[in-house]
């Protein structure tokens, strides 16, 4: 019996990282996620017995998490403050981008207004699943929506940068560069109750916010442990891709095909919508375009963040636009939908009381 559960997590590992160390080679960019994604995905569909527990994840975010946080330095701080109005701007545009783009898949596609909508919104698969079933939305086809996202934009946004020939602009670095296998252990612990702690208290993306925020602590307070070995922050993005990867069941392609396509037209329009705000972001204020595009795009913070450490742009102003506007659509997603709701319910009040008048004249 014990064989039968731990064979799909061992076949769906070995997979990724046959598949890394394969991209490895080709040097794709985000070898450790791209690979183990993209060949899980595709074996999964093909109806192979694949799994990724949720302890693997969470041990992956807890990596990414930790990695981020130790460029969190009083400078950089001090000069993150001074982009909290960029950043509140980039949330606004997010929030309003998300709930175009659902208005254009109800379009396109007829699914009803309520799934559009949180499929379209910027964030997290198991965040905007949630938050659609309390409205009523298709649980299935929100989270759907969202796993192609984020393929989309995995497959899409490093590979363009690669091509762009953009890298090394980062002027950021770690507060610590060397791995001290004495202190390792300790900064492992301490971040490691961060997560247990968010997680306690069920706060989605518990186990990147909760590491992340004790190693910004720890950093800015020059509490300096050890830097995180690079074999460590390898595994974890193979880890979470593994988890993205296996989101993928047998039937996936087979249900909905024209719903499918149409999130696919629409995660191609908000991605490139995402790129030209951005853009536009940078050029205005004096953050580079491509660390804006990656602070702007519509991905996950974990996949965009790790982008950014990969090609040396700006991993703390990525971090930090990621991480605020995960936490604004939480709060703002579910206000939002009812004022949405509202509207439309008032619009169609008075268009109704327009019909009436009409007929009465008549």
């Amino acid at each position: 019996m014990l064989k039968h559960r731990v064979r799909p997590i061992l076949t769906a590992f070995v997979i990724g990282l046959m598949a890394a160390l394969v991209c490895v080679q080709l040097n794709t960019p985000l070898p450790w996620i791209i690979g183990p994604l993209f060949a899980n995905a595709i074996a999964r569909m093909s109806g192979l017995d694949l799994r990724c527990p949720i302890p693997f994840r969470q041990a992956g975010q807890w990596a990414i998490g930790t990695t981020l946080g130790l460029y969190f330095t009083p400078a950089v701080i001090g000069i993150l403050v001074n982009y909290i109005g960029v950043i509140g701007f980039s949330v606004a545009f997010a929030l309003l981008l998300g709930a175009a783009c659902g208005w254009l898949l109800h379009k396109i596609s007829g699914t009803d207004k309520t799934t559009a909508f949180f499929a379209m919104a910027l964030g997290g698969a198991a965040e905007m699943s949630v938050q659609g079933e309390a409205y009523g939305a298709n649980v299935e086809r929100v989270a759907a929506a969202h796993s192609v996202r984020i393929m989309m934009v995995v497959a899409t946004i490093p590979i363009a940068f690669r091509l762009w020939g953009v890298h090394g602009l980062d002027v950021f670095v770690p507060g610590t560069r060397d791995v001290d296998y004495g202190g390792l252990p300790l900064l492992v612990l301490l971040t490691c109750i961060g997560g247990l702690l968010l997680n306690r208290i069920r706060l989605p993306n518990a186990w990147i916010l909760g590491p992340l925020t004790v190693a910004i602590a720890l950093t800015y307070f020059g509490v300096r442990l050890s830097a995180m070995p690079e074999w460590i922050v390898h595994g974890g993005q193979l880890f979470i891709g593994v988890a993205l990867g296996t989101r993928f069941t047998p039937t996936f392609l087979h249900t909905a095909p024209k719903y499918l396509a149409s999130v696919i037209v629409c995660t191609g329009i908000a991605l490139l919508l995402a790129a030209g705000f951005g853009y536009s972001l940078g050029w205005l204020s004096d953050i580079h375009p491509a660390t804006a595009i990656l602070a702007t795009s519509p991905g996950g913070i974990a996949e965009m963040s790790l982008t950014a450490k990969t090609l040396q742009l700006g991993v703390p102003i990525v971090t930090a636009f990621h991480v605020t506007r995960v936490a604004a659509l939480l709060i703002l997603i579910g206000p939002m939908f009812r004022l949405v709701r509202r509207v439309r319910r008032v619009r169609r009040r008075h268009n109704g009381a327009l019909t009436g008048s009409s007929g009465a004249s008549l």
